[in-house]
């Protein structure tokens, strides 16, 4: 495709794990192909693979993002992807206590329950 899709993929595949993008890929329709292009391209070759900020921090952001708009279908993947960019089950806790005092008890509670379904099936 493009250089900045395949370093997109690369870093796609290492901060969610192949199981989950070759499940993603294979989901793909002609429809939804042009989207799987973009998030690959723009959110994982561009935003993920640049140097600013690690990726520890990178999922530390986006757990509280997520968690702090709602956006639970995305919170649980990320959850995931947190642990294996390196943060322990103490951090993610960190991460969504501050949420709450930002965004809101009602989000980082719902943000809790998912964490806490991840992190017991040791995903």
């Amino acid at each position: 495709m493009s250089e900045t899709y395949d370093r997109g993929m690369a870093v796609r595949r290492e901060v969610l794990g192949d199981e989950h993008v070759d499940a993603a890929l294979a989901g793909t329709t002609p429809f939804t192909a042009p989207f799987q292009e973009f998030i690959t391209k723009m959110a994982w070759g561009e935003v993920w693979a640049r140097d600013g900020l690690d990726r520890r921090s990178r999922s530390m952001i986006t757990l509280a993002l997520l968690a702090g708009l709602g956006r639970h279908e995305e919170l649980a993947m990320h959850v995931r992807a947190a642990r294996r960019n390196g943060l322990t089950e103490a951090e993610i806790g960190e991460v969504l206590l501050h949420t709450a005092v930002y965004a809101g008890v009602p989000a980082a509670n719902s943000a809790f329950a998912i964490a806490r379904r991840v992190l017991a099936d040791g995903e």
